[in-house]
């Protein structure tokens, strides 16, 4: 009688520590409990274990009348696979003395650490920044180096790692880093599924300087026309596309669409198709069984070689060894061209 194979173990959840005391902003408790919170293994996504971890029991207040009650003590960051840091309605604010231990102590055993916003602040106060690259708000960048002037701050970023420590900047750049921190742990298409849920962006492109310099494109109608150009690209990321191409749709000079299209995405029309070729890649390679060759001409990138040498670059792993880790298992069809992806 031949061997029944015995049934995949299901993957045990993904353990994340939300670490809560007095001064922490809701809207960044409330990113952090929407990202990992919820169950969508129905649709796909992993499972996860989001616990409020403190000193103690005690509700912690939050600005506008609420609470958080934490269901975990600071131990419990020794089972954690992630820690991660609300930002603070006081910048200033000083975390308890156990909280910075725990961090310390998280981050020597090797788990990755990530702050939101003024986050930062409270990694700073732990000497967890020190000599390290590291971002927060726009708008506190001088708060923060009048206060931690041994951290080498990156203004421009929206979010940046050194040494296993993540930090965001403002408000929607935590959004953007944890659902990052999705895609480095679990694959594109799971961030991918939860950014659908939220009804956001897998990812965003570009800098701080977008906001800080231009809040918005110079016009509607140029805010209309660049969105129609990004829909087409995206359409047709199988075919070569040139910035030439792509300025002749929008009805301008090639420098006018270069530089109205960084002044309303944050980076460059070359880089941007660029990234999304690179996600384009990565469904197909999670999600069908296609060979290498035509991942890479459905993507864009014209050969294996080519798409090898982007990945190696932007996500240090070759296109293989991604979809050895990331493969759903579960290939489906995908029509002749590109499916759009929403960005």
């Amino acid at each position: 009688m031949a061997n029944t194979p015995a049934p995949d173990r299901p993957r045990a959840p993904y353990r994340v520590a939300l670490v809560a005391f007095p001064g922490i902003r809701a809207f960044d408790v409330s990113v952090i409990t929407e990202v990992w919170g919820p169950d969508r293994t129905d649709r796909g996504a992993p499972a996860f274990d989001l616990h409020r971890v403190a000193p103690d029991t005690t509700p912690v207040p939050m600005r506008g009348g609420l609470t958080l009650l934490p269901d975990r003590p600071l131990t419990w960051l020794t089972d954690a696979d992630l820690v991660v840091v609300p930002g603070l309605d006081d910048h200033l604010t000083p975390a308890p003395p156990p909280v910075l231990d725990a961090l310390r102590h998280a981050h020597a055993r090797g788990t990755p650490i990530a702050a939101l916003c003024g986050g930062a602040f409270t990694l700073a106060q732990a000497g967890l920044l020190d000599g390290r690259r590291a971002i927060t708000h726009w708008n506190l960048i001088d708060l923060f180096r009048a206060h931690h002037p041994h951290v080498t701050v990156v203004p421009d970023a929206l979010f940046i790692e050194d040494h296993n420590i993540w930090t965001a900047a403002g408000t929607a750049a935590g959004i953007d880093l944890c659902l990052h921190l999705i895609r480095l742990a679990h694959g594109a298409e799971a961030a991918a599924t939860i950014a659908r849920s939220m009804v956001t962006a897998p990812f965003r492109t570009g800098t701080q300087a977008q906001f800080i310099e231009h809040p918005t494109p110079r016009t509607d109608r140029d805010a209309d026309t660049l969105a129609a150009v990004r829909e087409h690209a995206l359409r047709h990321l199988h075919q070569p596309l040139t910035v030439a191409d792509l300025a002749a749709r929008a009805g301008m000079s090639p420098r006018t669409f270069a530089r109205r299209f960084t002044a309303a995405t944050g980076t460059t029309p070359l880089r941007w198709l660029l990234d999304q070729r690179i996600a384009a890649a990565q469904r197909l390679l999670e999600r069908t069984d296609l060979p290498m060759p035509e991942v890479a001409r459905r993507a864009g990138f014209g050969s294996e070689v080519t798409m090898r040498q982007h990945f190696a670059s932007r996500l240090a792993t070759s296109p293989r060894a991604y979809r050895a880790a990331f493969s759903t298992g579960a290939p489906v069809s995908e029509p002749a061209g590109n499916r759009p992806i929403a960005r």
